[in-house]
């Protein structure tokens, strides 16, 4: 039997993907985007707002592909069916080398650099961060049914302590929040708008994860409504806790304090911790990092192979990768290749793989919400047990979400951007004088 066991509820799918968006971007962008908007505390919680309704308008849009091709694979069974074998293959091949890969690497990576913050690692950051990738990579391979259950004890391990330090902010804290969107500095229309647009840019990286259960939709109970839903709930989740928890921050640090360490490498809730609770309140802190990262390492080991199962079952990958456990019923040598290449990676540091990963999910995320509107054009006919909300309206607000994210990576990143594009160049050759002309002989 060459399937995978249908296994995921819809609260399974709700810690699948609220459990990959909850990691450590809320602790660590907090200071970055108040910077971004000019330091008005107003105006940060609403750029967080606006941040979470783009991820959520993308969100329903890909829901809409989800339940139309309820297949394992995600992302690449649209493209292949949008625009062919030949773009699929190229974002498989990406999202292999460099970016889903690249994704597991920087999560077992962070996990080990605040684990040495605790306690004296040495020399041993990457060793440990490699420990964790093959002990997840077990963890998922011993079943999808398993491998859920790991992931929705270590969503609600996760949103204890973030729940925890927004109870404490809002009772405990005594500063008053100002919510006017006036900045500091009064400045125009013309460098206001800018400003917001970068801020918000920020904030999606934060919620970044949105797209990983359509990955497994094709072991989801009841795809056709659990997957919209499971997208709905998880956003609004996570969307209402960052902007609690931003806000639970502000209550307890004055003005001046945040301003002072907006634009270092402090992170928010950790100063606010220890102003609070000492060396005990700083330690909870990283606690509950070290909870939210290694709940969305979980996820990405779980979804990120089912991709590579479907394009081996297309006959565009390694035929290995097809093969389903005789008795866990799981892609194992797709988890254990993705295993051996975020291994591979880890001789990069976080900064590289970041820039990395981005750059490619931005272009493919692209497509693939241009393919909504393909779809309805060319397939009007076709089954859609949930046709996207506020269409066309919000698929386009996702299209120019993915145009700023792609305009500012960019523009911050050139060289790693092109370097990421020269690999896109290359998978197009490989596809074209290897595997096509193979599949045509």
């Amino acid at each position: 039997m060459n399937e995978l066991k249908k296994e995921i509820s819809l609260f399974g799918g709700i810690s699948i993907l609220a459990g990959i968006m909850i990691g450590s971007g809320i602790f660590a962008l907090g200071g970055i985007i108040l910077f971004r908007s000019g330091y008005s505390l107003g105006l940060s919680l609403l750029i967080w707002i606006i941040g979470g309704l783009i991820t959520l308008f993308s969100g329903l849009t890909y829901a809409e592909l989800g339940t139309m091709f309820p297949e394992t694979g995600g992302y690449y069974v649209y493209l292949r069916k949008a625009y062919g074998k030949g773009i699929a293959f190229l974002s498989g091949l990406m999202n292999f080398v460099l970016m889903s890969s690249g994704s597991i690497a920087v999560l077992a990576l962070l996990f080990a650099t605040i684990l040495s913050f605790i306690y004296p690692v040495g020399d041993y950051i990457k060793y440990i961060a490699a420990v964790l990738i093959i002990a997840t990579s077990l963890i998922h391979y011993f079943g999808v049914k398993f491998g859920s259950l790991v992931q929705k004890i270590f969503l609600v391990a996760k949103l204890l302590p973030i729940l925890a330090i927004i109870v404490i902010g809002l009772f405990s804290g005594s500063e008053v929040v100002s919510l006017s969107l006036s900045t500091g500095e009064p400045i125009s229309l013309l460098k206001l708008l800018p400003m917001i647009g970068f801020g918000i840019v920020g904030t999606l990286f934060a919620y970044e994860g949105w797209t990983n259960l359509n990955t497994v939709a094709g072991e989801m109970k009841n795809v056709k409504k659990d997957l919209p839903r499971a997208i709905l709930f998880s956003t609004l989740l996570v969307m209402i806790v960052y902007v609690l928890f931003i806000f639970s921050i502000y209550r307890v640090l004055p003005f001046a304090v945040l301003e002072q360490i907006a634009t270092t490498e402090n992170y928010f809730p950790m100063v606010a911790m220890y102003t609070l609770y000492g060396d005990t309140g700083l330690n909870f802190v990283f606690f509950a990092v070290l909870i939210s990262i290694f709940g969305a390492l979980n996820g990405s080991v779980m979804v990120f192979p089912r991709t590579y199962y479907a394009m081996a079952k297309d006959g565009v990958f390694f035929s290995a990768f097809a093969k389903v456990d005789k008795k866990y019923q799981t892609p194992s040598i797709a988890i254990f290749g993705s295993m051996g290449m975020a291994l591979v990676l880890l001789i990069f540091d976080i900064e590289s793989l970041l820039t990395f990963v981005v750059f490619g999910a931005l272009i493919f995320n692209l497509l693939i919400f241009i393919s909504v509107f393909l779809f309805r054009k060319r397939e009007p006919n076709l089954e859609r047990p949930y046709k996207v909300w506020g269409y066309p309206v919000v698929p386009i607000i996702a299209i120019i979400g993915m145009i700023l994210l792609i305009v500012a990576t960019i523009i911050e990143d050139f060289e790693q951007s092109m370097i990421g594009f020269a690999v896109l160049v290359v998978g197009y050759f490989i596809y074209q004088f290897s595997i096509k002309h193979k599949k045509k002989a």
